[in-house]
């Protein structure tokens, strides 16, 4: 599947708004999930084939130095009868591949996927909601946000490089959300554990959301688990990246990690 960008936004000075239009998406069908993602694939420089491809078909015809790039990014909104899909790509400068993609990104430029999928929507039922993340979850939270029932509380902590860095955040529900700022110190991979181990709980029954940096998420699903006694049913978590890790080099990690994270507190 295939859409051509429309528009592009610049939200902050690390985050890329896309909108993709045309191409394929008359097919594009979403699933009952705020979390909704699409396996994009970005062709290398210099690349054999055309802008719009099979990666299939690319993959069993020509050899791995051709291959599209896959990454994986949250739908942050889809327009039924418009047929557009809103995209965030969080950029660092040059590192990475859809990143500067993104930021260079024009309208008419081809975009190739394959999806959506997604597992979590806030759950009505719930006493309250949690929302715990960086960036890179900034979209799936956001649009979690916008699916809580009316007048429900939200407790969201996000860790961001600055007050630049910051996104406006609506709901339905009533929100709690703090901000933490980076400083490039070694200290930053504690900000969000800390926060979550500092925050007082409210009563019942809590439907979280935990995801972003390996590291501190495994910190904080431990802490859930086994300090405040969380029920795994009740927590969607996922590690998106790791410090100090490229994208391809975490890609080849990343299933052993969930497994031990996993095995570590059932």
């Amino acid at each position: 599947m295939h859409g051509r960008v429309v528009a592009a936004e610049r939200l902050t000075p690390g985050l890329v708004r896309l909108t993709l239009g045309d191409g394929e998406l008359s097919g594009f069908a979403m699933p009952d999930a705020t979390d909704a993602y699409i396996n994009v694939a970005i062709r290398p420089a210099g690349a054999p084939y055309d802008a719009v491809f099979d990666p299939a078909e690319v993959r069993a015809t020509l050899p791995q130095d051709a291959w599209p790039a896959r990454r994986r990014y949250t739908v942050r909104a889809w327009d039924a009868e418009r047929r557009q899909l809103t995209v965030d790509f969080v950029v660092h400068g040059d590192d990475g591949v859809a990143g500067p993609w993104a930021a260079a990104a024009e309208p008419g430029d081809v975009l190739v996927f394959e999806g959506p999928s997604g597992g979590y929507r806030p759950d009505p039922a719930a006493d309250w909601h949690f929302m715990v993340g960086d960036e890179s979850a900034l979209p799936a939270i956001a649009a979690s946000l916008e699916a809580v029932p009316a007048g429900a509380l939200a407790v969201v902590r996000l860790v961001c490089d600055g007050p630049d860095h910051e996104l406006t955040l609506s709901s339905p529900g009533r929100l709690d959300v703090s901000w933490l700022h980076r400083t490039g110190a070694l200290e930053d991979a504690e900000l969000l554990p800390a926060a979550v181990r500092a925050l007082t709980f409210p009563r019942g029954r809590v439907h979280a959301f935990i995801h972003g940096e390996a590291g501190e998420i495994r910190e904080i699903r431990r802490h859930l688990l086994v300090d405040r006694g969380l029920s795994r049913a009740d927590m969607s978590c996922s590690p998106y990246w790791r410090r100090e890790m490229t994208d391809e080099a975490w890609r080849q990690v990343k299933r052993d990690f969930v497994a031990a994270m996993e095995a570590e507190v059932g």
